[in-house]
């Protein structure tokens, strides 16, 4: 059974990265003081990728504009090092291009820098688990461009391809929700189910499809239409 921030007893590791000192050590001490273990900070990008590899943090709150490396990249590189890190964009640009580049570099969530710190300490939590977190109005956006991807051709079939992976019914539902948008909460709620339960489903579909994070996921339902009614 796969073990998640919300099962442990140990507070979720946190990460902050930003170029201004003044907010990224508001932010950091905000989310300690609310129980986070902030293991680490960073200043620029370089920093960023060095820093999270060392420190190991459940969650990164990365901001995107970054000296010396932008933070689309960290987030591609880190993510590709460590893909159980999980990685909230904390930026001040609503920008729908901003939004799409960070999702497709690997992000769970994107949160606007007019949050307010209860905002930010729930997105936290939500974004450990594997919940994808956005700022309302940016969470359709993000589905609308899934499915512009998921109607383009597919590549030629590899026949030497093995055959899917075969998913259990309840696996297999609660794809079909996460690819609707809803958030584990709601469908555990939605199948009458611990919250817990709704994790170790996801994990086990992950593992089942080789895929690495949820980001992922609700792309391959939907171009399999389990989005559709």
């Amino acid at each position: 059974m796969t073990e998640t921030s919300a099962d442990r007893q140990d507070p979720i590791r946190v990460m902050v990265v930003d170029d201004h000192p003044m907010w990224r050590d508001a932010v950091a001490r905000d989310l300690a003081e609310s129980g986070f273990e902030v293991v680490a900070t960073a200043g620029d990008g370089e920093q960023a990728v060095r820093r999270a590899k060392a420190a190991a943090p459940d969650v990164l709150v990365l901001d995107l504009n970054l000296p010396g490396k932008p933070g689309v990249q960290v987030c591609k590189e880190v993510v590709g090092e460590n893909p159980a890190l999980r990685v909230l964009v904390l930026s001040a640009s609503g920008e729908h291009a901003d939004v799409l580049e960070a999702v497709k570099s690997g992000a769970t969530g994107y949160l606007l820098k007019s949050a307010s710190t209860g905002e930010l300490q729930d997105a936290v939590r939500r974004t450990a688990v594997g919940d994808p977190v956005f700022t309302p109005g940016l969470a359709g956006l993000v589905l609308g461009e899934y499915r512009r991807l998921a109607s383009e051709p597919a590549p030629a079939p590899d026949t030497d391809e093995p055959k899917a992976p075969r998913l259990t019914d309840r696996e297999t539902e609660v794809l079909r929700l996460v690819a609707k948008g809803l958030s584990y909460k709601q469908i555990a709620e939605r199948l009458v189910i611990s919250h817990r339960t709704v994790q170790n489903h996801v994990q086990n579909t992950l593992g089942k499809l080789q895929l690495h994070n949820r980001v992922e996921l609700v792309r391959y339902a939907i171009e399999r239409g389990l989005d559709d009614d």
